[in-house]
């Protein structure tokens, strides 16, 4: 070999063995520090660059904590640190810590989701925005919310769009439950945020780039041309194209539409979350669309999940079913047939929330949520140094037998007693980040129960569970052998 080409071997292999040290040296270094006032959990890095990070993500049922967190757990405590998402992190399965975390958001802590999220969110999303932009973000979706819920037309759109959805079952011997539950909340968000029906060709539009957009959010963050993520991108842009161009066509109507009756009517027609949410003067038009895309996003995919988690659960739980039926058979029989339910019939449905609140508990349609230090943080003897990740875990939480009694089992009757804005129950987060969407996803859900139970009979097909890969789905997708009820109220 030439003296020319065993120096350059001699530099590329030098490269590489460089850049091993390099990454080995990162990967291991924050084990060394050593803070001031406290100590760093006890816990292991793993593999260097990779860390814990596959053991951590490795499928398990929802409802149970899965061998990473339970061998963790039994090694270093309920507070131990790890290698996870390519950081040094400290992994929480206390609620008081947890709470501590989620409290002080902004201050101590603050929202760090993995870059290639942003790409596929956009910067001004509210699930990764900080500071002030997230503020403004929040107090939208706050006042949207309260001005909504409150309206008879927002629940008689919920209940003509479960009506519908459950007439359709009438001569099918079985559904798979995860795709009408998605059909549900995909109509009922679309129209409320868009003022959009399922027969309109932007809804179709939307969903399809929708679906493509949901795909890459939980892919392989590479941006190659055909792959998940980089198609979920471009998803992203069309789908904001579409809303932008929904925006200015409500615009335009609202300019023309000053004393023309039927203007009027329209107006009333599309009093919506898009209605409202052009007279918002805190927002640029990029933060207004981001907020479309959020709201779908979260009206989507969380509230057809918790769907399918009650329905899952309420069928091995005959007992819990029977009093569920028993409590909407009472609501109806005091409203004529065809009457709408209405915001005193939902405060009526007491029960109804104890079995959501416990498909909560027990499915855990949020796993766990990214924080990240902003200075060193002591507490209770723990020292979290400034920079390093920190992963409050609710799903140990809320299985945790010490917390909760019984806690491997789903028992609705539990919530006559417990508190369910304790500290041990977070299905929703938290602090300033706690979903501003919670009280409607319960809505959809109750008022979709409550012509469920009364009109069908149901049963799991197979042993299909909630699986969490982090984010949590029916492998077979819920397959239901439905029956029609001979005495229906539809």
């Amino acid at each position: 070999m030439a003296e020319g080409d065993s120096c350059w071997v001699a530099v590329l292999v030098g490269g590489v063995v460089g850049f091993i040290l390099v990454v080995v040296l990162n990967h291991f270094w924050p084990l060394l520090f050593k803070g001031k006032g406290g100590t760093v959990p006890k816990g292991s890095f793993g593999w260097p660059l990779l860390g814990e990070t596959f053991s951590f993500l490795k499928p398990h049922s929802s409802n149970s904590v899965g061998a990473f967190l339970h061998d963790h757990c039994s090694r270093y405590g309920k507070v131990f640190k790890s290698h996870l998402f390519f950081s040094p992190t400290v992994v929480s399965c206390d609620p008081e810590l947890n709470y501590f975390i989620l409290q002080t958001e902004g201050k101590l802590f603050e929202c760090s989701y993995p870059k290639p999220i942003h790409g596929i969110l956009g910067k001004v999303s509210m699930l990764v925005a900080v500071g002030d932009t997230h503020k403004r973000l929040r107090n939208a979706a706050l006042s949207l919310v309260t001005i909504t819920k409150s309206k008879p037309e927002f629940l008689h759109d919920i209940e003509n769009i479960a009506i519908q959805i459950l007439d359709s079952w009438k001569n099918k011997p079985k559904v798979i439950f995860c795709e009408e539950a998605r059909k549900f909340t995909f109509n009922v968000i679309v129209k409320q945020v868009l003022g959009l029906t399922p027969q309109e060709p932007e809804t179709s539009e939307i969903l399809e780039d929708f679906l493509t957009f949901m795909r890459g959010l939980i892919s392989l963050p590479l941006y190659i041309p055909g792959t998940p993520y980089a198609r979920a991108v471009q998803a992203r842009s069309r789908i904001s194209s579409t809303v932008k161009a929904i925006v200015e066509k409500r615009r335009a109507r609202r300019r023309n539409n000053n004393d023309d009756d039927d203007d009027n009517n329209n107006s009333k027609k599309n009093s919506d979350f898009l209605e409202i949410l052009l007279s918002v003067d805190t927002l640029s038009e990029d933060e207004k669309v981001s907020f479309v895309l959020d709201s779908l996003l979260g009206g989507y995919e969380t509230t057809s999940l918790l769907m399918c988690m009650v329905v899952h659960f309420l069928s091995h739980s005959p007992a819990a079913l029977q009093q569920l039926k028993q409590e909407h058979l009472k609501i109806r029989s005091m409203k004529q047939k065809h009457d709408h339910l209405d915001w005193e019939d939902y405060k009526k449905m007491e029960f109804t929330q104890y079995v959501i609140n416990e498909a909560l508990r027990y499915g855990n349609v949020v796993k766990f949520v990214h924080r990240k230090a902003l200075k060193d943080v002591k507490y209770k003897g723990y020292l979290i140094p400034s920079g390093w990740k920190v992963l409050p875990v609710f799903t140990a939480v809320h299985l945790d037998p010490s917390l909760h009694a019984n806690a491997p089992q789903f028992h609705p009757w539990r919530w006559e007693s417990q508190d369910p804005t304790c500290k041990k129950f977070t299905p929703f987060g938290g602090g300033s980040r706690c979903c501003p969407g919670s009280d409607l996803a319960k809505v959809e859900v109750a008022f979709f129960l409550h012509h469920l139970v009364q009109n069908f009979r149901w049963k799991t097909e197979g042993e299909d569970q909630p699986i969490a890969y982090p984010y949590v789905e029916f492998q077979r997708g819920l397959v239901l052998n439905v029956d029609p009820c001979s005495e229906t109220t539809m």
